[in-house]
């Protein structure tokens, strides 16, 4: 996202948290984008006859970063806020208060694009009780930090986390922060490239770092601690040091993922420099193209770009400017309330407000459809019966769609 105001830096000039934000002019990269390659960019085709509508009139949250539920047989809902709090309540509409399933204020950094940014649950979790976040801290130095921590009964137990692990963040900016589990039972975590702008360390083409990447981690080994490493990962057994958590690579901030519950596909949003926003669908071992490309365009030498070769293009890119400057990640629709959207791909613009819903031929986005407007979305969420929710950051609210 990309907000001036203050959030989760992948915006650009508008207020939430900058998923794309300003960088101190000390900060500024070397790099200058140059424009080598030029692809048609798809753009949205038309308005449907769909509205966002108050999913839970009477609840508001504090900055609310991601939405899931527990798949747990209970009808419980669960609002991440950025400051470090996660909120539970029962999916009923008319539903009044919330309580909090966990509070880690004390130990969480936040404002900027920094925070709680991810939350999700152990497949085995009715019996478990374990659950996974993502948060960045200051001490004892800026890092990032997976961890699991275990409910019990109704609220979780802050006492009760084990580190999985940590990477340092060199800047404050572009955290990605998305975790969730694959229909393989292995973690999935998210990483931006480190921040400032352009990816002045190359992180995102740097195989030795966990930063700009789709990590992939078995939390039920105690190979590495609290975590393992799945024996098909791309680079287990390597002999160049490349991280053997590594998934996919060559991405900027990917802000917010999810897997299509069908077809098992794995879906990003990746935020742009300072040109195109786009949408990834990721496979084992593919490597996106920042910061050699953004998007479809050279970024950088185009020396770099013309001998690229095995770079993964976006499935559905736009240009920054009207459409919006800082793209949000949503969901495969699956639900029964909107069958016409089942296995349209949603998602949205935290600048714009725009939400869209791509179709998807296994190979590309073939049309595009704006179907309605949620001011500052910051995150797409599912519940138990596949149905979609909106964060909306700056109004605190959750939304979800209806036919007008």
């Amino acid at each position: 996202m990309k907000k001036t105001i203050a959030l989760i830096g992948i915006f650009s000039s508008v207020a939430l948290v900058a998923f794309n934000c300003k960088v101190p002019a000390d900060e500024q990269p070397t790099v200058t984008p140059t424009t080598v390659v030029t692809t048609p960019i798809v753009t949205p085709i038309e308005a449907a006859s769909y509205k966002a509508v108050l999913a839970f009139p009477n609840l508001s949250f504090s900055d609310p970063v991601d939405f899931t539920h527990a798949n747990d047989g209970t009808n419980r809902l669960f609002v991440v806020e950025q400051k470090g709090i996660i909120r539970v309540f029962e999916n009923i509409a008319s539903t009044e208060k919330s309580s909090i399933f966990l509070d880690i204020d004390a130990r969480v950094a936040s404002g900027g694009e920094m925070g709680l940014l991810g939350l999700t649950f152990h497949p085995d979790f009715k019996k478990n009780g374990y659950f996974f976040v993502n948060y960045t801290r200051d001490s004892p130095r800026r890092q990032t930090v997976v961890s699991r921590f275990k409910a019990n009964g109704q609220v979780a137990d802050p006492n009760s986390e084990a580190i999985l692990f940590t990477f340092d963040q060199p800047y404050s900016n572009h955290n990605g922060g998305q975790v969730a589990f694959g229909a393989d039972g292995f973690l999935y975590v998210s990483t931006g490239d480190g921040g400032s702008g352009g990816d002045p360390q190359n992180n995102a083409q740097n195989r030795k770092s966990l930063l700009g990447k789709i990590l992939r981690v078995d939390v039920n080994s105690t190979e590495k601690g609290n975590y393992g490493i799945p024996k098909d990962n791309p680079y287990v057994g390597n002999t160049e040091d490349f991280r053997e958590e590594i998934y996919a690579y060559g991405l900027r901030n990917p802000w917010r993922f999810s897997f299509d519950s069908e077809t098992k596909n794995l879906w990003t949003g990746d935020v742009g420099q300072n040109r195109v926003e786009e949408i990834d669908v990721v496979t084992k071992g593919g490597n996106y193209g920042w910061r050699i490309r953004e998007a479809n365009n050279c970024y950088g030498t185009s020396s770099d770009c013309n001998k690229a070769t095995d770079l993964i293009p976006p499935v559905w890119s736009y240009e920054q400017g009207d459409d919006g400057r800082s793209v949000t990640g949503g969901k495969v629709y699956r639900g029964k309330k909107l069958p016409e959207l089942n296995g349209k791909y949603i998602c949205g613009d935290y600048v714009s407000g725009k939400i869209w819903a791509l179709t998807y031929d296994g190979k590309t986005v073939t049309k595009s459809d704006q179907i309605t407007n949620v001011s500052t979305v910051s995150s797409f969420g599912e519940d138990a019966n596949g149905e979609l929710y909106i964060c909306d950051y700056s109004g605190g609210k959750i939304y979800s769609l209806a036919k007008k």
